[in-house]
């Protein structure tokens, strides 16, 4: 299936290679794809986005174009079959009202090509459609009970009849087993064109027969109303189901909207939260066909708000992380500076020892002990309450008094 306009485009053009009249269904698939589709795309592809949607509508325009022609056919094809039937209902209106007992047999075989020519017309124009059966059944009726042939043939033509229509019904009451209702709902209308295809039966069985009749069809028809019930009750009940979602999108959007404080570790559930609603919206069928443009948008603004909202997140996330690295890496230099202070005045002590300055040494290498003890603890303390920020201040007072006392030391050592 296609995934993405280009592709979709692609589809199109092949259908358009094949009948127009056959492939609504398809184009129509196509065309709610098409619409439907996200594409993230920068402000440069732009262009080329209304480009393939410019493509598009062309495609649509040649298709629209080759169901016209295709309509205005089938208009022409369908009067000319009206003036075909309605020649007929005219001729076997003329045999009707001018019957005589020389003209019976002459007659009746007309009748009976004229039932024939009648069956080989194909459709005709829709509001038509009941008026010439209407009349086709009344003449053959009229017929058949006006002329006065011989009871014989028309006994045998009734009996023909009987057996088609008693078919038609024990077809009819089997579609009641099949499970597919649309389809048998399709074979019930099928059947009842055939019904009026055929001739009379017997007056004495024509109720009891047509009664038999629109009792099973009445069954199906039943089973198809409620099953769009059904169809639509689901329909409805998957839009509350979207609609839930939405809404539980909207709860987990709203605060990171207004600002609330967030960690990585909250963000990695929230998406947890978003991609499980996403895969239940995938489970969940088509609402009415008329909120399913709307609801859609509604659900695709509220994931795009959320991500949106985490990509600016992550991004500000990675360049505090970028500021701390280089914090960190100015403190190494700072404390290899002072390595090297520290280098150069143990050089010096180690000369003031040779001199005689054993007391004042000592001194000096316990202060500087104490100072490195100070400043290894005071990387241990977070300052992430009232409690913790005050002992790294007392602890911060300790070094710099005794960084103090060295230097004085040290003063002393280079007199």
């Amino acid at each position: 299936m296609a995934s993405t306009r280009q592709e979709i485009i692609d589809e199109l053009k092949q259908l358009l290679e094949q009948d127009a009249a056959a492939i609504k269904e398809q184009v129509d698939h196509l065309k709610t794809q098409f619409y439907s589709t996200a594409e993230e795309l920068s402000e440069e592809a732009q262009e080329g986005v209304n480009d393939l949607e410019e493509q598009f509508k062309e495609l649509l325009s040649v298709y629209k174009a080759k169901r016209a022609e295709i309509a205005a056919e089938q208009a022409k094809e369908e009067a000319d079959n009206l003036a075909r039937k309605q020649a007929i209902l005219d001729e076997m209106q003329a045999m009707v009202e001018g019957e005589n007992a020389d003209q019976v047999m002459a007659n009746l075989q007309r009748m009976r090509e004229l039932q024939a020519e009648w069956k080989k017309i194909g459709a005709v124009p829709a509001p038509q459609v009941q008026t010439l059966r209407k009349a086709y059944q009344q003449y053959q009726e009229q017929f058949y009970d006006l002329v006065k042939i011989n009871i014989e043939l028309r006994d045998l033509d009734f009996k023909k009849n009987l057996e088609l229509k008693t078919l038609l019904c024990e077809a009819a009451e089997r579609l009641q087993n099949n499970e597919n209702v649309v389809e048998a709902n399709r074979a019930l209308q099928q059947l009842h064109d055939e019904w009026a295809e055929i001739g009379p039966v017997a007056r004495e069985l024509r109720e009891d027969l047509w009664n038999r009749f629109k009792a099973a069809s009445s069954i199906i028809n039943k089973k198809h109303q409620a099953y769009f019930d059904s169809l639509h009750a689901k329909e409805q009940a998957n839009l509350e189901a979207k609609q839930a979602i939405i809404e539980q999108m909207k709860a987990i959007n709203e605060p990171l909207v207004n600002g609330e404080p967030m960690t990585a570790k909250m963000w990695e559930e929230a998406t947890e939260k978003v991609q499980a609603l996403q895969v239940e919206w995938r489970k969940i069928g088509f609402a009415p066909k008329k909120h399913n443009q709307s609801i859609y948008e509604a659900y695709r603004a509220e994931c795009d708000r959320f991500f949106a909202t985490k990509k600016e997140f992550f991004i500000e996330l990675r360049e505090r992380r970028k500021e701390r690295e280089q914090r960190h890496k100015e403190y190494l230099e700072r404390q290899k500076a002072r390595e090297e202070r520290q280098r150069e005045r143990e050089e010096r002590m180690k000369e003031y020892a040779a001199k005689g300055g054993d007391s004042l040494r000592r001194m000096h290498e316990r202060l500087k002990q104490e100072i490195k003890t100070a400043e290894n603890n005071i990387l241990f303390f977070t300052a992430k309450s009232k409690t913790a920020n005050k002992l790294v201040d007392s602890m911060q007072a300790k070094i710099e008094e005794l960084k103090k006392q060295l230097a004085e030391i040290e003063a002393k050592m280079e007199d």
